[in-house]
């Protein structure tokens, strides 16, 4: 565990220490209550990397939880030069959940697992001045979701699957105006 503490650290460090990184807030998210945060640094003269985190700590939407965490890593190509204009990302991520599906609301019952994520994002960068920029995009892909379901009120499973359920399905999982600033 320590080592890898120490070598994240070590990542950390070297991303801020190249002078090409943002440390980037999701504004539209924010505004109900799901924090999406990340990191974009320069790793070629078209290429960035971006790792985000998103996640919902809502206890209780209509009667269920809507909690998750997702945390997406992307690479990203920009078309002119980096962290100016249109971009195009490719990413592969994951993460967890408890949570009624929308076909769900109203029961009382709710899904907890966890889920993978492959797909692309599209988006255009503005600088601001030196420090500060903007960051418009959207993105979506396949989702892959493996959950075992459980009552609200007990705590008990409700279905008779020895393992996890499963499902999968295609649309569009992220999106927004992310707010950066250049360290």
């Amino acid at each position: 565990m320590q080592k890898l503490l120490l070598s994240l650290t070590l990542f950390i460090a070297s991303l801020t220490t190249y002078g090409q990184t943002y440390a980037k807030f999701n504004t539209v998210t924010a505004i109900v209550g799901v924090p999406n945060i990340g990191v974009e640094t320069s790793i070629g003269k078209k290429f960035t990397f971006q790792f985000d985190v998103t996640a919902s700590f809502w206890k209780s939407v209509n009667g269920g939880p809507q909690q998750f965490v997702i945390a997406i890593p992307e690479l990203r190509y920009h078309f002119n030069e980096n962290f100016k204009g249109f971009y195009v990302g490719a990413h592969v991520g994951g993460g967890t959940f408890k949570a009624q599906k929308w076909n769900y609301f109203n029961t009382d019952m709710y899904q907890k697992g966890y889920n993978l994520y492959y797909g692309a994002s599209i988006g255009y960068q503005w600088q601001i001045n030196d420090k500060i920029m903007l960051d418009l995009f959207a993105g979506g892909g396949n989702q892959q979701g493996f959950y075992k379901g459980y009552h609200l009120s007990t705590g008990e499973r409700y279905e008779s699957v020895r393992n996890y359920n499963k499902s999968g399905e295609w649309f569009p999982y992220r999106g927004g105006v992310m707010l950066s600033y250049k360290f």
